[in-house]
C-alpha cells in the first residue's frame, strides 16, 4: 500500500495556527513529530501569525501577594499549564510584587532593597537597584517600555518598574516614582499630601473612624491596575483610590463606588477604562468609571453577577472573596474554603486553579509559550543582567 500524501506546508501551517494557546504542550509536542514541523513552528513568521491570530496570551502560572500581618507566601510560580516554566529564582528572601508584559517583578529583600525583574520562559533577569524611599507598606508594578508595543511576545526589551508608597520617615506620605531600564535610573519621587483637596478629606474620614489611631495612608498591597499610562492603587480605610500618571510624574484621589467593602479588584475593562469589583453577599458587582455626556468621569454599575450557584464553598458559612483579575482574558480570581477559581465574565464559565489557601492578591503570569521557548531558555543562553 502506498503511503499517505504527505500534507502542503501551508495546509499544516494552517491546522498548527488552530491549536489552543491556553495548552502551550500540544505545539511543543508537534515541534517532536518530525523537523519539518520543528522548522515552521519555530519559524518567527508563523509565531506572529500565531499569536495574531489569537491575540490573547493565556494563562500560565500563578504567584500572589498577602497582607502585611499575614507574611509572605512561599515563594513559588505555580503553572496553570502542562509547560515547563523556569524555576523561581535562588533568592534567599524575596518578594513576589506583579506579573505583567511577560515578565515578574521581585523585590530582593536580602540585597539591599533591591528589585528584580525576571522571565520565567527565557529566564533573563535583571537588577534594578533599590528606590530609596524608605517604605512602610507599598506595592509596585513592571511594564514593557517599548512604543507601540502589541504586548504579545514580550521577552527583552526596555521595561518600567512604578513603585508606590507609604513613606516610613516622611510624615507618612505616599510617594510614587518609576524606574526605566533604559537610564538605570528612578525618577524624582511625587508626593500626595494635605495639598491635595481629595486625599485631606480622606484622611480626615480615617481620623473620624479611628479616633485618631490607625489612620495612617497605607499603600494596599494588591496588584495595580494599568490603564493607558496610569497606575491605579488604593489606600487603607474606605478604597480610596490613587492614580499615578507616571509620564507626567503626578498624583491624584479618585472616590471608589463603594467604601465598605474590604476585598475589592481594581481592573481594566473590555473598554479599556478602569474597573471595581466586589462581592456583597452572594453576588459579584462590576462597576466601571466612564465619561458622561458632559465630559466627567463617573462610575457606573455595569453587571451584577449571583455567585451563590456558581463559586463552590465549603460550607453555608464559608464566604467567596475576589482577589485579583486577568485583564486580556476577562477572568476574576475568587478563593473560597474550596481552593481559587476564576470565573468568565463573558460567559460564566467556572475553573479551579489552585487549592484552598490564604490569599490577598493573585499575580497572574500570560504569555505565549511556543516551542521556540524551550530554545530561548536553554541553559546556554545567558540571562543575568
Amino acid at each position: 500500500m502506498a503511503p499517505p500524501p504527505e500534507l502542503m506546508d501551508e495546509l499544516v501551517g494552517e491546522i498548527l495556527i488552530r491549536l489552543p494557546p491556553d495548552e502551550p504542550e500540544h505545539l511543543v509536542r508537534a515541534s517532536l513529530v518530525c523537523k519539518p514541523w520543528l522548522r515552521l513552528l519555530t519559524d518567527p513568521g508563523f509565531l506572529r501569525r500565531y499569536r495574531a491570530f489569537h491575540r490573547t496570551p493565556p494563562l500560565l502560572g500563578l504567584l500572589h501577594r498577602l497582607q502585611v500581618v499575614q507574611g509572605d507566601p512561599e515563594p513559588r510560580l505555580v503553572p496553570t499549564t502542562a509547560v515547563p516554566l523556569l524555576p523561581y529564582p535562588d533568592l534567599r528572601r524575596s518578594r513576589a510584587l506583579d506579573c505583567r508584559h511577560g515578565r515578574v517583578l521581585l523585590h530582593v529583600l536580602d540585597r539591599g532593597g533591591s528589585f528584580l525583574v525576571w522571565d520565567p520562559v527565557t529566564g533573563d533577569k535583571h537588577r534594578v537597584p533599590d528606590v530609596g524611599i524608605p517604605w512602610l507598606i507599598y506595592t509596585a508594578a513592571v511594564l514593557c517600555a517599548v512604543s507601540g508595543c502589541d504586548h504579545l511576545d514580550c521577552h527583552g526589551g526596555p521595561f518600567l518598574v512604578v513603585f508606590v508608597a507609604t513613606d516610613d520617615d516622611d510624615d507618612e506620605l505616599v510617594k510614587a516614582c518609576v524606574y526605566s531600564s533604559e537610564t538605570g535610573a528612578w525618577s524624582t519621587p511625587v508626593c500626595l499630601d494635605n495639598g491635595y483637596e481629595s486625599y485631606a478629606q480622606h484622611m480626615q474620614r480615617a481620623l473620624n473612624l479611628t479616633r485618631r489611631i490607625y489612620n495612617t495612608p497605607y499603600v494596599q498591597p494588591r496588584r495595580v491596575a494599568l490603564v493607558g499610562d496610569e497606575i491605579y492603587f488604593t489606600l487603607r480605610w474606605g478604597n480610596a483610590i490613587v492614580k499615578y500618571d507616571w509620564g507626567n510624574n503626578c498624583l491624584s484621589m479618585i472616590n471608589p463606588p463603594s467604601h465598605n467593602s474590604y476585598n475589592i479588584v481594581l481592573m481594566l475593562m473590555e473598554d479599556t477604562s478602569l474597573g471595581f469589583a466586589y462581592i456583597e453577599g452572594s453576588s459579584l458587582y462590576l462597576w466601571s468609571r466612564k465619561v458622561n455626556s458632559e465630559g466627567a468621569a463617573e462610575w457606573v454599575q455595569c453587571r451584577v453577577m449571583e455567585l451563590e450557584t456558581m463559586i463552590p464553598v465549603a460550607n453555608p458559612d464559608d464566604k467567596a472573596f475576589v482577589v485579583g483579575f486577568a485583564e486580556s482574558l476577562g477572568v476574576i480570581f475568587m478563593s473560597t474554603g474550596v481552593g481559587l477559581f476564576t470565573i468568565k465574565l463573558n460567559s460564566g464559565q467556572v475553573k479551579k486553579v489552585d487549592e484552598p489557601g490564604v490569599y490577598f492578591s493573585i499575580l497572574p503570569y500570560m504569555g505565549f509559550y511556543t516551542p521556540d521557548c524551550c530554545t530561548l531558555s536553554s541553559p546556554a543562553r545567558p540571562r543575568s543582567h
